[in-house]
């Protein structure tokens, strides 16, 4: 129980219920406790989250398994203070896990709980500046009893009948009790500051297919965006693309590029990301330049790219390099 509210709870983590479940029955399939998890390897782990997002996660997942499986016996720890020592684990999904699994009081607030919150008492305050008082507020209706359940109705509520936009009150089971109700403002809370526009950044990704039907890929730094997943060698991505022939002194190999017609437009939690992509059919013996990083690349055959830990904006990168939109 305590291993499945675990991952639930990280796949969660700023992604919706639909898109988690797949994965989510997939990931407990291969590997169903977290033993099971800290003794497999990494890059399995990764190519499995390939396409949720957020891969930071994946990573700490990884990690926290093998802390657990090492130092707790594949046992979690109890409370809320030992379990935000285990990597991937915060506030809110140490909360989760003392509530659900371990019957313990204890209030995970997310999204959907702030908005249920800030309408019930109908705070103005808007959010980030509201969240310590939301969740001051939401600890005053924790119960005792069945905290777990709770938790989860205040999610489903917030998740179903208590939406952003236009909420649906005539069948809400807390309506007498909500404030913002009584004064016809529930639909404009939580009041948020609006997001600045999403600045555009740009790159070249280099799509080299070997003539033996092998594709080049690259692991990512540990470390940043899409931390340790595999790509197709690109340039940085910055504000302008290098003018004319110099993007191609940045190709991983010396080879006849070519330019695909169209871009790869990718859209990031802080920024949008337009890449332009080259492609090449190079010899088996072709030599990476060195500033391709040759030690973090690898060629990968082409029928096994759907196994390998590719991000989402790479695999259509690869599916618009080879013309198959």
């Amino acid at each position: 129980m305590r291993d499945k509210v675990w991952l639930s709870e990280i796949m969660l983590q700023q992604t919706t219920v639909k898109a988690v479940i797949p994965y989510y029955q997939k990931f407990l399939a291969r590997w169903p406790n977290v033993t099971a998890l800290a003794a497999s390897d990494l890059d399995d782990v990764l190519a499995a989250w390939a396409g949720l997002g957020y891969y930071l996660r994946a990573r700490n997942l990884y990690k926290c398994a093998q802390v657990v499986s090492k130092e707790y016996g594949g046992r979690f720890p109890d409370g809320e203070a030992e379990l935000q020592k285990l990597p991937g684990i915060g506030p809110y999904t140490a909360a989760a896990i003392v509530a659900i699994a371990f019957g313990e009081p204890a209030t995970p607030v997310d999204g959907n709980v702030e908005r249920v919150v800030a309408r019930l008492f109908a705070v103005r305050q808007s959010l980030p500046l509201a969240k310590r008082e939301l969740k001051r507020l939401a600890e005053t209706l924790t119960p005792e009893d069945r905290p777990g359940d709770f938790a989860q109705a205040m999610m489903d509520l917030g998740a179903t009948i208590c939406t952003p936009r236009k909420p649906s009150c005539l069948v809400c089971p807390v309506q007498t009790d909500c404030a913002a109700n009584a004064k016809g403002i529930a639909a404009s809370l939580p009041v948020r500051l609006e997001r600045a526009e999403r600045p555009l950044r740009v790159g070249i990704a280099f799509v080299a297919l070997r003539e033996d039907g092998h594709v080049l890929l690259r692991r990512r730094a540990e470390a940043g965006l899409l931390g340790g997943m595999l790509e197709v060698p690109s340039t940085e991505w910055t504000d302008l693309l290098p003018p004319g022939d110099d993007a191609l002194r940045t190709a991983p190999l010396r080879g006849n590029w070519w330019l695909v017609p169209g871009t790869v437009r990718h859209t990031f939690t802080h920024f949008q990301l337009e890449l332009v992509v080259y492609r090449a059919v190079v010899p088996v013996d072709a030599t990476l330049t060195f500033w391709a990083e040759p030690d973090c690349c690898r060629w990968v055959a082409r029928r096994d790219l759907d196994t390998a830990a590719l991000p989402s904006l790479m695999r259509k990168v690869v599916v618009h390099g080879f013309g198959e939109h």
